[in-house]
């Protein structure tokens, strides 16, 4: 029969489009299989916590906790138990790598940690990370032993330390300032100026010894050199890191470094004489590499207004900004007016003339104007290239403070704080440094009391303050003030030198009228 051949041919094209759809089908169940079986088991969780611990990023940390564990743990408190974990083990927050994390099954990763610490070395360990199902994901649950590596259950990351022997202080001629634990002297006139004493921790400097692995008790740099050096003459301590009981990590100490300082014994001792146990400081420095020779009384400490010292950087500040020229004249007057107010010369004095004339004799009518023409913004912008509000170089040294511009006030607040009044406060050794940058040629060198530092400075360099020709004309002032001005008294036969006096009255007899020399 004709129609007998022909049916199975269409049986076998059914067969053969319904195979495809019978394919497609089991796939699509298959598919359904697998995305059931795997779904989120918690690893991203685990990576990016992992991740953020690595780079110190606490935020991101809680972000990964179940809302349990965030209820549990507020993300402050997170944060503290972390960075506390890392401070116990003198480790910083972006101290730490973790590796890939391992599935264990039930529920928990393993996670390999490694951690660098300032005494114990590098601590490995892992930390076990308990996931559980949220919804449609799984976030971690947090413990308190997931603050640290080896921790367990109920463990709480401790430390004991012991402090080194103390390292030795030493002059630039490599004779002993302070030594052993008694920090005695062979030259105890010199040391007992510049050595400082140790003392118990101060609630202030608490949390940094903490951090370096120093123990509560620990004796520590106070004052002078032994505060300035106080971290490398401390050495590092000795002790254990320990998990509840057990330890987890030693470390062997080191006893602490033998520093030689730039001071020169036979200049302390000059220093000490000049001042002559009168409140004040002094200080005694090379400008070329900042090496500190010397100092005596409280030149770091004192903040006071600096007076008429501080025409120097007024000066300059003027020179620079085409304010003024070295051949620049001023009329004779015994007082100026700003903004209204009068503003005296000391003692009423009349003065005036050539720049190189004025500046010798420090006059006030002449440099408060200056000073009110180069403006706040220029004049505190000098000043700030001269080291005011910057950090100070030493522990020991209090920040010298200028108001901010649009802080000073009027042409009588610019004036005053021109000629070192107002509310301009300054240490000796800021305006040491000041002349510093005129003798060295513009450029300012920062201050060290390391010998070994200050011989590996090199020849002209550090920070370009003024230009080299402002510099020649400042020392060409500076001169006439020691040969024929207010500085006469420090002339030395023989020898030029330069300076610029300065007085200052804390407290202002008449509104206004502030008198400096």
């Amino acid at each position: 029969m004709p129609a007998g051949p022909r049916q199975p041919q269409r049986s076998g094209r059914l067969r053969r489009r319904a195979l495809p759809a019978a394919v497609l089908a089991a796939a699509a169940f298959a598919v359904g299989l697998l995305v059931g079986a795997g779904g989120d088991d918690g690893r991203d969780a685990v990576t990016a916590y992992a991740r953020a611990w690595a780079s110190g990023d606490w935020a991101a940390m809680h972000a990964q906790l179940t809302p349990a564990a965030q209820a549990r743990i507020g993300l402050l408190p997170f944060a503290a138990a972390e960075r506390s974990a890392l401070a116990t083990a003198t480790a910083g927050e972006r101290s730490g790598t973790t590796g890939k994390p391992k599935d264990l099954g039930n529920d928990r990763w393993r996670v390999p940690v490694t951690v660098r610490t300032r005494i114990f070395g590098t601590v490995k360990g892992t930390v076990v990370i308990p996931v559980v199902e949220e919804g449609d994901t799984r976030r971690i649950d947090w413990k308190p032993r997931l603050v640290f590596p080896g921790l367990r259950d109920g463990e709480r990351l401790t430390r004991r330390t012991e402090m080194p022997e103390r390292g030795t202080l030493t002059a630039r001629d490599g004779t002993p300032l302070a030594e052993g634990s008694d920090r005695t002297s062979p030259m105890p006139d010199v040391a007992g100026q510049v050595v400082g004493k140790l003392g118990p921790i101060s609630d202030v400097e608490a949390e940094r010894v903490s951090l370096l692995g120093i123990p509560p008790t620990a004796q520590v740099g106070t004052g002078g050199l032994e505060r300035v050096f106080d971290d490398r003459l401390g050495g590092l301590p000795s002790g254990v890191l320990l998990a509840g009981t057990r330890v987890i990590a030693r470390a062997p100490g080191r006893s602490g470094e033998r520093v030689r300082t730039t001071i020169d014994p036979e200049l302390e001792r000059v220093a000490v004489t000049a001042l002559a146990g009168r409140y004040g400081g002094v200080v005694a420095f090379d400008p070329r590499t900042g090496a500190v020779l010397a100092y005596a009384g409280a030149p770091f400490s004192l903040l006071q207004p600096p007076g008429s010292t501080f025409k120097v950087i007024t000066t300059a500040g003027a020179l620079e900004a085409g304010v003024t020229k070295i051949t620049s004249t001023f009329p004779y007057e015994s007082k100026t007016m700003l903004s209204g107010v009068p503003l005296a010369n000391a003692g009423g004095e009349v003065c005036g003339g050539t720049l190189v004339q004025a500046f010798a004799v420090s006059c006030n009518s002449v440099f408060a104007p200056l000073g009110a023409k180069l403006g706040a913004q220029g004049l505190v912008k000098t000043a700030e290239a001269f080291g005011f509000n910057r950090p100070p170089a030493f522990p020991i040294v209090a920040q010298s403070k200028i108001p901010q511009a649009d802080a000073i006030g009027d042409d009588l607040a610019v004036g005053s704080s021109a000629i070192g009044q107002g509310q301009v406060q300054a240490t000796a050794v800021q305006m040491a440094e000041a002349a510093g940058v005129v003798a060295n040629r513009g450029r300012r060198r920062a201050l060290t009391l390391d010998l070994a530092q200050a011989r590996t400075a090199r020849a002209g360099a550090g920070e370009r303050v003024i230009s080299a020709r402002t510099a020649r004309r400042m020392q060409r002032l500076m001169l006439a003030v020691v040969a024929g001005g207010t500085g006469t008294a420090a002339q030395i036969p023989g020898i030029p030198v330069a300076g610029k006096t300065g007085t200052a009255e804390l407290k202002s007899r008449e509104p206004g009228d502030t008198s400096t020399n």
